[in-house]
Formats: C-alpha cells, sequence, structure tokens
C-alpha cells in the first residue's frame, strides 16, 4: 500500500468521526473550537472513544500511540490505576461541596513539600486561571499594574493573553510590555521602560511558541530574570503549566538554581483531572489572601484526591527520569530515520517534550503531511504544538512509534525534496 493509499484509506474509514463531525456542526459554532479543533487538519481523528496508558482509540476503532498525552496533562498514562483508585475514594466521599474537602489541605502541605519555592499554594482549575491569578497577586503585593511577557509566549486563552483578537480590545492588554525570550538586554531594557510601574516578569521554563523551534532557557537568563525582578521588587513568574512536572519533580527552574516568587501550574498536576494550581513564597502569602478569586469547581476533591496521588507517584516511580530516557531515544530513532530518507528536520526543545520542524517548510506543509501520515501509521503527533512523552510509554509503544514514524519520513520525502 502507497503512502497516499494508506492515509486516503484511514480518511475513508473514518465513518463514525464523520458523522459526529456533522452532528457537531449543527449544534456547535464551527463544530469545535479551541486547541482540540481539527477542521485544518485532515489526518486527525477529531474523536476520541478511549484510552489506556500510552495508547488511545478513535471512535473508528484505529489504535494510536499517544505522543501527545491529550496535550499535556496525561504524564502517568491514560487511567493510571493508582490515581482513578485515588479519585474512585474520594468521589465516594464527595466532590463538589459546600466547602472544601480534607484532601485539599493535604495537597497544598505536599505541594510545599516537593516545590522547593512554594510556602503556600491555591488551586483552580485551569491554567488560564493560575497565570492570571498570578498576574493579579503581582499586582496586588505591588500596587503597579505592568506585566513583562515574551514576544510570541502563550500564557493562556483570557482576553490579556489570548494568541487570538477577535472579541479582545486593546484595552485588555494595555498593561502588559514584551521583551524576547532568552535575550536578557531586552528584558533589561523592557524593565527599565516599566520605570517603577512593574508588577510582574512572566517567563515559561522555555521557550515553546507554536510553530517554532524550541528554547531551553539559558541559564544567564533565567538568573538576570530573577536578579531584575529582585532589584525591582517586581514578582518573577514562571508559567509551568505546561512543562511542571515533566522537566523536574517540582519547580522547572530548580535545576537552573532559580526560583520564582510565584508559580503557575496545571497539565499534568493531575494527570488528566481538571485542576490549576498557584504556588508561592512567604513575601507574596499576604497578597495572595487578599484577592478575590474562586469558581464553583474549582474546590472539587476528586480532582484534588488524582493531583495528591499523581505528584507522589511521579516522585515514587522517578518519572522524570524515565521520561528522559524514553525522550532519548525517541529523539535518536526521529533524527535517524529524517537522516536515512534524506529528510532534513529540525528536533528541538527538552526530549521529553520535544518539537518537530521540518527545513524549507514556510507554510508548514510538510510537517502537516508528515503528522497526517504518522497518524495513519498509528501515531498521534501534531504539526504545530511540541509533543509529550508519557511516562506510561513502553519499550512496545516506543517501537510502534518509531516505526510509523518512519514510515511517514518516507511518505513525505519526494515532497520534501521539491
Amino acid at each position: 500500500m502507497t503512502a497516499d493509499v494508506h492515509l486516503e484509506a484511514r480518511i475513508r474509514d473514518r465513518t463514525v468521526d464523520s458523522a459526529l463531525r456533522r452532528r457537531a456542526a449543527a449544534v456547535v459554532p464551527g463544530g469545535m473550537y479551541g486547541h482540540l479543533d481539527m477542521a485544518r487538519l485532515a489526518g486527525h481523528p477529531q474523536y476520541i472513544h478511549r484510552a489506556r496508558g500510552a495508547r488511545l482509540w478513535d471512535v473508528d476503532g484505529h489504535e494510536y500511540v499517544d505522543l501527545m498525552g491529550s496535550w499535556g496533562p496525561v504524564v502517568l498514562g491514560h487511567h493510571d490505576p493508582v490515581v482513578e483508585a485515588a479519585a474512585d475514594r474520594q468521589r465516594a466521599l464527595g466532590d463538589c461541596l459546600n466547602g472544601p474537602a480534607e484532601i485539599m489541605v493535604d495537597l497544598a502541605e505536599l505541594l510545599v513539600r516537593v516545590v522547593g519555592h512554594a510556602d503556600w499554594a491555591l488551586f483552580a482549575k485551569n491554567g488560564t486561571d493560575a497565570t492570571t491569578m498570578c498576574c493579579t497577586i503581582a499586582r496586588a503585593a505591588t500596587g503597579r499594574r505592568l506585566v513583562l511577557v515574551a514576544e510570541g509566549a502563550y500564557h493562556g486563552a483570557a482576553p490579556w493573553c489570548s494568541p487570538n483578537p477577535a472579541g479582545t480590545t486593546g484595552e485588555d492588554r494595555a498593561n502588559l510590555r514584551y521583551y524576547r525570550y532568552n535575550d536578557l538586554d531586552s528584558l533589561r531594557a523592557a524593565v527599565e521602560d516599566c520605570a517603577d510601574d512593574l508588577a510582574a516578569v512572566i517567563v515559561s521554563p522555555f521557550r515553546h511558541d507554536a510553530g517554532y523551534d524550541e528554547e531551553l532557557a539559558d541559564p544567564d537568563f533565567a538568573r538576570g530574570a530573577r536578579a531584575l525582578c529582585d532589584t525591582t521588587g517586581a514578582a518573577l513568574v514562571l508559567d509551568d503549566v505546561r512543562a511542571g512536572f515533566r522537566l523536574h519533580h517540582g519547580s522547572s527552574w530548580e535545576p537552573l538554581g532559580v526560583r520564582p516568587d510565584l508559580a503557575a501550574w496545571s497539565k499534568a498536576i493531575a494527570n488528566g483531572h481538571p485542576l490549576a494550581a498557584v504556588t508561592g513564597g512567604d513575601g507574596w502569602r499576604e497578597a495572595a489572601g487578599s484577592i478575590f478569586v474562586t469558581g464553583s469547581f474549582w474546590m472539587g476533591a476528586v480532582a484534588m484526591a488524582a493531583a495528591h496521588a499523581t505528584v507522589t507517584e511521579l516522585g515514587r516511580r522517578h518519572a522524570v527520569e524515565h521520561m528522559v530516557q524514553v525522550g532519548d531515544a525517541l529523539r535518536a530513532g526521529v533524527l535517524d530515520s529524517a537522516g536515512r530518507w534524506g529528510v532534513e528536520v529540525s528536533y528541538t526543545g527538552p526530549v521529553q517534550m520535544p518539537n518537530l520542524l521540518f527545513a524549507d517548510d514556510p507554510d508548514r506543509r510538510l510537517v502537516r503531511a508528515f503528522c497526517d501520515e504518522a497518524l495513519a501509521r498509528g501515531v498521534y503527533v501534531h504539526p504545530q504544538h511540541n509533543w509529550f512523552v508519557s511516562a506510561a510509554t513502553t519499550t512496545a509503544d516506543l517501537d510502534m512509534a518509531l516505526t510509523g514514524l518512519d514510515g511517514a519520513f518516507a511518505a513525505v520525502r519526494g515532497r520534501a525534496r521539491r
């Protein structure tokens, strides 16, 4: 079966998915929205039926090795038995209650033990909640307005930070100023421009702008950001929503010797259960207690029980080390396949969270075709977002992934040479 026939056959066989898309188009604006909208990606199924470990199955029964981890939340693997048992125990007691369950205190204590900079923790539901809370706390503590963000960085989907300006106003971003990631001179100039009105510098553990090569943090840049915040009294905010508990069992900049004042967490914190957190140091405690932030479901006890089990198991299983080992093997296999098929690629970022792009591919035609072909061969990857290695990835999963990715390189090699 040729590459084109292989992909076309998979798409033709997507009868249940197609029917669900038609039904959704009648009752959901656009049929789907946000980062889960697969309308522009021919090879990607829109609907998933079930998942287990590092595998998932779409509604038409096709099996995939999952290299997206539900876009980051699934770190221990889908339906991890320890996490789900903890969630089930709490569910039997209660979830959405008139007040928090005792698991909230247990979880806060655990985060304070595990996260080096943390003296306290607050909880919410989404990464956007957490980054917004960090900025609010910083403004409450400093009495200042301005927040510095890196050009092109993603910090959530609220009007103040959404990558899509539709429905937002200039006033929503009026108190943002910008610097270039890993460019300390740029950051220093932006800090100076803020004069005495700088409340916070928000920074990602590494640069992971969609559709671009990833950049690991330069230790000098990280240390410089810390020093500038110390000098100005602004909060150094680490947006650990995407990378938290994947790069380090604790804050992602711990290996660099740099501790933030505030950090935003979500995604991997509860292995797919809906939870976010903000952690911070004692100097920011009073401000954190002074702001009004809340949500009807923020104290959901089931997600907190799942998070407690997730963070505990990540440490017990040495999950970061395992993901690095798998990521190293994945990187070696991908680069070997690309070389053998004569395809020039860039493979950047932490090996647990890699990003693959093709050379001479300004419209991303090749990387989209590659991901379509990978999906047709049972490997779930995405052309614009970094991938995620799971702690549940086995040797068999890795072998299946590398076989499928090798076939995808073979399928696009001719197009890559044109």
